[in-house]
């Protein structure tokens, strides 16, 4: 048997120990809850790096398994299967390996929560729901892990659901996505009435002709869709917010699952994009308005986790770019870095705040390299991978991307010189981090023994420390799935500007921020309007919320709720009448009924 024939076994597992601890609920020490957490990600893990051994060997061709037939619909099969290809497998080993180690992490972080199990059950539902999303075979599986996905990040944004907080950004993580979702749906059901099936290998290998605006409209659906889901203008307000939620579900949306999904149904749908004029030029531009909006907030951000969560949105646009830069293989090269050193980033982030008591505030810490010297390195480590520092694994991908910008048709020189102004922009507030950070004045009166790490939250952190400095030297393959790969002609200039853009972002962050003395928080209305998403939360609520809200004010009372509360009046009385005739006395009951009898009769002979 080829270990292909058990890629059904990847997303199973994970599944499988979700059921175990949900039947088991607080019948499992803290100690068996991890193994059945954090082991069933390792063997999946595992499962898929043979799995990649042996699909690379046999040369990377695509590899279907049905896993069971369902009712034809409008004559049209319906198999649910797995799909394995060298984008698939990209993606899931980014899932289960960064997967692997956020999970291990969080057998440490929660430890001592007496809702650890419920806290599990909930992370590898998750990873499941995502392996299906990437694995699926048609657009039906893809959209039942996509809306899985969905429904976890709500379980797990609120996990903690005796803070007001967590409910509040768990519920605008859910509405704000479902309005992506929603178009997305929209657009499969265009794509069925066209193509007659959602198996993906069926569309974008169709010959049929349809019809050109019915397919531009899919299109656009389905960018609404991955907009939604990846945190892109204009749907982007709900991702910082989502850091409400314990640190390693921060680390697992941000770098491993449900942020990158945006991503691969564009990439895996290209062949469909690439049909319909504008429509990746539009992707392009989303992508690099993103990275510049998400780079000047988080300029202004105090808290560490919502810094790392802007970070996140700058560099999915980044990816945006490169897909609508035609640069498929780069786009995917860098969702694959940034899950390597997004990740080493948020777990290192929860280890200080760990140590600092819970505290996020970066302008309430200070002086942690002398402190926390290893958490302190791999911080520096990661945010140099974010900076693309030139050797580190961001550089090689960012620079795949910025190169093709520049010379694709879709994008161009000024798309290009947005994402240089995002390349300075990264490095300032990333320096802007690290110096406050960990060689600001300590501002903070923790003492020396609280700042030794256990193991436990340093071990999982050594090999995406390894995978952040040699990622970028990973070969990756994508010719079966994109085609071959394209490597653009540009002047050196073009190729080192990125680079000089993060010198002048590091230099002006040794100005503003390295000297060691007292650094406190701008308190301008400019701060606050940056420190709040440039106002998008405030527009929409004008917008939408408010309208909404005195609709249904001015609605409360309306004919239709008239005629549900005659109908309860009606009933109400009805059994109030009723309820005279059951007295207890025989004689009253056999006179009813005699009465009733008659009654009965006498309309039957009036009718003859």
């Amino acid at each position: 048997m080829n270990m292909q024939d058990l890629l059904f076994l990847v997303p199973l597992l994970p599944l499988i120990s979700s059921i175990i601890l949900l039947l088991l609920a607080g019948r499992l020490s803290p100690m068996l809850v991890a193994v059945f957490g954090v082991g069933s990600m390792g063997l999946a893990a595992i499962l898929t790096l043979l799995i990649g051994i042996e699909f690379l060997g046999m040369g990377g061709e695509s590899f279907q398994q049905v896993l069971f037939n369902w009712l034809p619909i409008a004559g049209a099969p319906l198999n649910f299967g797995l799909h394995l290809d060298q984008l698939s497998l990209v993606m899931m080993g980014v899932i289960t390996g960064v997967g692997w180690m956020i999970h291990w992490y969080a057998a440490a972080y929660m430890f001592g929560d007496k809702d650890v199990q419920r806290f599990f059950v909930y992370m590898n539902l998750f990873v499941f729901a995502m392996l299906m999303l990437v694995l699926g075979d048609s657009l039906v599986l893809l959209y039942l892990g996509w809306e899985g996905v969905g429904l976890c990040s709500f379980l797990l944004i609120g996990f903690w659901q005796h803070k007001a907080d967590n409910v509040v950004a768990a519920k605008k993580a859910f509405i704000v996505t479902r309005v992506g979702d929603t178009a997305m749906m929209i657009g499969l059901l265009i794509l069925f009435s066209e193509f007659g099936s959602l198996h993906i290998t069926t569309i974008v290998d169709s010959t049929v002709e349809v019809s050109q605006s019915n397919l531009w409209l899919a299109c656009i659906l389905l960018v609404g869709g991955a907009v939604g889901k990846s945190a892109q203008l204009p749907l982007q307000t709900w991702l910082p917010d989502a850091m409400a939620g314990p640190t390693p579900v921060s680390a697992l949306i941000h770098a491993a699952t449900m942020v990158t999904a945006g991503v691969y149904l564009i990439a895996r749908m290209h062949p469909l994009f690439l049909q319909v004029e504008g429509i990746l030029t539009l992707v392009a531009w989303i992508g690099a308005l993103t990275l510049v909006l998400a780079g000047i907030a988080a300029l202004a951000q105090t808290d560490i986790k919502r810094i790392l969560a802007y970070s996140t949105m700058s560099q999915i646009g980044y990816m945006f770019l490169g897909l609508g830069a035609l640069a498929f293989d780069g786009a995917i090269f860098h969702l694959m870095t940034h899950a390597f050193f997004k990740a080493l980033l948020f777990l290192t982030a929860g280890s200080i705040i760990l140590k600092m008591h819970h505290q996020q505030d970066i302008f309430k810490m200070g002086g942690l390299f002398k402190s926390l010297p290893l958490t302190s390195t791999f911080l520096l480590i990661g945010l140099l991978a974010l900076v693309a520092f030139p050797g580190s694994s961001g550089f090689f991908s960012k620079e795949a991307i910025l190169a093709a910008t520049y010379e694709a048709h879709t994008a161009g020189p000024t798309l290009w010189w947005i994402g240089v102004l995002g390349a300075f922009l990264t490095s300032l507030y990333s320096f802007r981090l690290l110096f406050i950070v960990c060689f600001g004045p300590a501002n903070h009166d923790l003492k020396e023994p609280d700042y030794k790490p256990s193991s436990q939250l340093v071990v999982p952190l050594l090999p995406l420390v390894t995978l952040a400095v040699i990622g970028g030297f990973i070969s990756l393959d994508f010719s079966l799935v994109f085609g071959p790969a394209h490597h653009p002609h540009i002047p050196l200039w073009i190729e080192w500007m990125p680079v000089a853009a993060s010198l002048v972002g590091f230099i002006l962050a040794w100005v503003l921020y390295f000297p060691r003395k007292a650094i406190q928080a701008s308190d301008g209305v400019v701060s606050h309007f940056c420190r709040d998403g440039l106002g998008f939360d405030w527009l929409y609520e004008q917008i939408f919320t408010k309208p909404l809200q005195l609709f249904a004010r001015i609605n409360k009372s309306d004919v239709i709720d008239h005629f549900y509360h005659f109908v309860g009046w009606l009933n109400f009385s009805l059994n109030e009448v009723l309820v005279i005739s059951q007295n207890g006395k025989l004689r009253w009951y056999l006179f009813g009924t005699l009465a009733g009898c008659a009654l009965m009769l006498g309309g039957l002979l009036w009718w003859r």
